[in-house]
């Protein structure tokens, strides 16, 4: 019955239009956003009403408005804080997602009212799909345990709020989660200490019905180990996984990083499949795709939400994908190509213009429009000419934990110059959950899914580089770097996977004891 009025609610209903309806529905929501703002300083500066006049408006749009970085708003954005009304979008804005570092140096992105209703439409339309999709709703009889970041009043601008996007989310989710399903107590969500505040939730709910999760996978892995350990200390009983604990746990919403590293792990820790996992993909600058279904291995980009997208192409020289003045194209997802990789542009409704987002994505399909995040734009190692892709590293080290038996917490890649004959290398630090049963065999098995995915490294590899090593670090290493290195760790806080450099592998080497 439940899954049935699902079907019929409006955020179902929206997907469901968006996904038969893609670009008129995404012209509708540029029209939409430069119509609201048109009277903003933005608006007046970059012509919205005069676009907004032309037969193209995304055409027009192109044209009239270029690509932004941080550092084009960043002045703006201090005014917005200060409580100037109107400059990138309609009215007073008194929220604030803390994007990277803290508020005092990092970048503090604006988050309007508008926003926050559909970052929460949302989280429960991808909740409704599941359900319309699925069938399942026996997580909706228990208690919904969410760990989001920390968020916290301006401490320059009284009656601000700034933080962590997935912390404001919660301040403003639906008052039935909050008031009946919610697992642990507001304080203890908030906490800022991660160590601390997974304990305390642990404290709390070792006997509470936890039926749905969601969180960050690298938390849930820790989550998991510190509940089952706590278990086994009460009732002197190991575990085998996490439902001999909460047994009714059936539904986990991830973010933050790519599910897929971290799915046999959580698998294993869950119980033979018996929790579905539903990825979500979002920003502080907004939320952008979700799974339709838990056996998908990709996402849809919600084309709906109050996001105008687009696509600048990273895969090469193509003259296609150029224009007259030799620039790469700006594409909307009309124009895009499925395995490809694109950096990724949005326009919002707190009055974000055509802003990176610093990720890469690629679409594994264009009906309906599905994608996987490839990574970050930094996120790629070309020191010796081998143009390797963060994904092509992701996809190459599941596949060498599913060839010999391991899995892992997290990992890092970097340079390593002038090893064995002469020749450089990558040396791959990683933390293992499992170590491989053959080391060389998983080390060929990197080897060997880079040379045929990536002709770049594949050329290089004859004549420049040595096979990759393979350090094995300490469990807790990354947890200890981040503790070293940030004012504060959060659920937005992560190691960079890769680096040109060497000062982030070499702190890791050092605080991890690792061994080749």
């Amino acid at each position: 019955m439940l899954s049935a009025l699902a079907k019929r609610l409006p955020a179902v209903a929206r997907i469901r239009r968006f996904l038969d309806h893609p670009v008129e529905t995404q012209q509708r929501v540029l029209d939409r956003l430069l119509r609201r703002a048109s009277e903003t300083e933005w608006g007046l500066r970059l012509g919205f009403a005069d676009i907004l006049r032309e037969t193209d408006v995304a055409a027009a749009y192109r044209s009239a408005v270029p690509l932004h970085g941080y550092e084009d708003i960043r002045d703006d954005v201090q005014r917005i804080r200060r409580g100037v009304p109107d400059v990138l979008w309609p009215g007073r804005v008194t929220h604030f997602a803390v994007s990277s570092g803290t508020a005092s140096d990092g970048k503090l992105i604006p988050v309007s009212r508008e926003t926050i209703v559909a970052n929460r439409r949302f989280s429960m339309g991808t909740m409704y799909n599941y359900i319309a999709t699925t069938g399942r709703t026996d997580f909706l009889f228990g208690k919904f345990l969410s760990l989001p970041g920390r968020i916290h009043e301006d401490p320059v601008v009284p009656g601000n709020w700034m933080g962590q996007v997935s912390g404001l989310q919660v301040r403003y989710a639906p008052r039935f989660v909050t008031r009946f399903m919610q697992a642990v107590d507001d304080d203890t969500i908030y906490m800022a200490s991660w160590e601390d505040k997974l304990r305390e939730v642990v404290r709390q709910t070792i006997t509470t019905d936890v039926r749905s999760i969601a969180t960050v996978p690298t938390w849930l892995m820790l989550l998991y180990e510190m509940l089952m350990e706590e278990h086994e200390r009460l009732t002197g009983t190991k575990p085998e996984t996490v439902r001999d604990v909460w047994p009714n746990l059936s539904l986990v919403f991830t973010g933050g990083v790519a599910l897929s590293g971290y799915r046999a792990v959580l698998d294993e820790q869950g119980g033979a499949g018996a929790v579905d996992m539903l990825e979500t993909y979002g920003a502080s600058e907004g939320f952008f795709a979700f799974q339709l279904d838990p056996s998908d291995r990709d996402m849809a980009l919600h084309l709906d939400n109050g996001i105008y997208y687009e696509f600048v192409e990273l895969d090469g020289a193509d003259s296609r994908n150029k224009g007259a003045d030799g620039e790469r194209r700006r594409l909307s997802i009309a124009d895009v190509r499925p395995d490809v990789r694109y950096q990724m542009f949005v326009t919002t409704a707190s009055g974000l213009w055509a802003y990176e987002v610093g990720d890469v994505v690629k679409f594994t399909s264009v009906d309906p429009y599905r994608i996987v995040v490839a990574g970050r734009t930094n996120e790629m190692l070309d020191v010796y000419g081998e143009a390797l892709f963060g994904d092509e590293a992701r996809d190459a080290l599941n596949e060498a934990c599913e060839t010999t038996g391991a899995r892992f917490v997290d990992y890092h890649i970097s340079p390593l110059p002038l090893v064995r004959h002469g020749r450089p290398a990558h040396q791959w630090l990683i933390e293992f959950e499992r170590e491989p049963d053959d080391t060389k065999l998983f080390v060929r098995v990197i080897d060997d899914r880079l040379r045929r995915v990536n002709m770049h490294y594949y050329i290089r590899r004859e004549v420049a580089l040595s096979a990759p090593e393979i350090v094995s670090l300490r469990r807790g290493t990354f947890y200890d770097w981040l503790d070293a290195t940030r004012a504060e760790v959060n659920a937005q806080s992560k190691v960079p996977r890769m680096s040109e450099g060497r000062a982030i592998a070499d702190r890791l080497l050092e605080l991890g004891g690792g061994a080749e």
